[in-house]
Formats: structure tokens, sequence, C-alpha cells
């Protein structure tokens, strides 16, 4: 079963989720952390999936502050979109959409009750890795192609609280494996896996979409949230 609520972050501003819940008691809750494209139909989908697997997952509108309702797909015209709706986000004051992040996290702990984790693609990775590194009440992080995550200094030199678990593409131009390289040697505690595919591959709505490196990804995050949620 899945709807639509309102997370109020800590300034009060009321920010769009969308919340899948399994069938039966939450194994645990789930934060899933959007691409630049917004809470569209995949990330729709992948946040239904995990809902299946039994964890209540939320996925908050991370746009809204600066365009609400944003769900594009993945033509030039959208990838033009996203970065404009991104570049707004960023120019934010601090702590930005940090404390909507936290309000899913506060939102997923409350409603699972048990434990959360928190999970994103791409732009979302590196949310993701910002939440394992500075925000409360996670278990673990997974992140997927997390842009900047191995290449910006200051995000490179981030320590995270919590466990976590990162895939990487060896054919992603937008992030080079020697920069993978060095980010793992520099945080040897993260498990870190390389998949032959490239940048998006387990987005379905994809060129790059690649469905064995996808469902082995999806395995290993699996099996990652049973040993730290549940």
């Amino acid at each position: 079963m899945s709807e639509t609520i309102d997370l109020i972050a800590a300034d009060g501003t009321r920010i769009p989720a969308h919340v899948a819940k399994p069938a039966g008691k939450p194994k645990g809750g789930l934060v899933v952390v959007q691409e630049i494209f917004g809470v569209n139909q995949h990330i729709r989908a992948v946040a239904d999936g995990y809902a299946k697997d039994g964890y209540l997952a939320v996925a908050p509108h991370i746009f809204h502050r600066a365009q609400p309702g944003v769900a594009l797909g993945y033509g030039q015209q959208d990838i033009a979109a996203a970065i404009v709706y991104k570049q707004k986000v960023d120019a934010l004051p601090a702590p930005g959409i940090l404390q909507d992040l936290q309000a899913a996290i506060d939102y997923a702990n409350r409603e699972s009750g048990g434990k959360t984790a928190i999970v994103g693609y791409c732009w979302g990775g590196l949310l993701s890795w910002r939440a394992a590194c500075g925000l409360n009440g996670l278990a673990a992080a997974v992140t997927y192609y997390g842009g900047g995550m191995t290449t910006i200094p200051e995000e490179v030199a981030r320590q995270p609280k919590v466990p976590v678990l990162s895939h990487f593409a060896d054919h992603d131009q937008h992030i080079p494996v020697p920069k993978v390289e060095a980010f793992k040697k520099q945080h040897p505690d993260i498990l870190l896996y390389m998949y032959a595919a490239d940048h998006g591959f387990n987005c379905d709505l994809r060129d790059a979409w690649n469905p064995e490196a996808a469902k082995l990804a999806r395995e290993r995050t699996l099996a990652f949230l049973a040993k730290h949620v549940g």
C-alpha cells in the first residue's frame, strides 16, 4: 500500500513524501532518496519494491523547497530542468534539505517501530552519504553511484556515523574509477562494490539500465539491510 503524506521539517515546512508500507509488520524503516529527476515513476517503484521486501519506505520530495511536484523523465529536456532545480536546492541556506531528510528518518523510525536506514541514487547517493555522516537516527546507509562522494574533497573527508554500503560502476564517466579506489582507501570500513556497468544502472527507465548489475546490487543491499536494520 502506498500513499502521499506530509513530513514536517524542523523549520515547520511541510514536505510531501511517497510512503510505501509492507503487508505485515515492518522489518524497519527505509528512506529512499531520489535522483535529480524527483520522486518520479522509478523512485516510487523503488520504494514500493522495498515495501514488498518488508520495509516501510518513505521517499521525500527533496526538490519541494525549490519546485513542488517534480517527477521528470530522463530525456535531455528533463536533464536540463533537473540541473536547474538542483542548483536552486544547493543554494538554500543551511541546513537546507538535510532537515527534510531528518524529518523522513524520524518518520520512518516512528512509524516502522524499528531501525531505519537510508538509500539514495545518484544525487540521492550523495545526500545519503551526507546523512550517514551528519544526521541522527540512522542504523545504516546505502549509496548508489553517489555523485560527488568520491570527487569533492570535502565530501571525501566526511566520516560516517553508521555502516555504509556503496555501489559504483566502472564505466561511469561521472565518477572515475581511480577516485573510487582512492575513496575506498580513505574509508576502508565502507563495504564498496564495483559493477561492470554505467551510471544509473539500477534504473530500468534509463538507457544505462543493467539488469544483472541491478539485481546483484539489490541482493547485496537487502542483505546489508537485513544485517543492520532487520
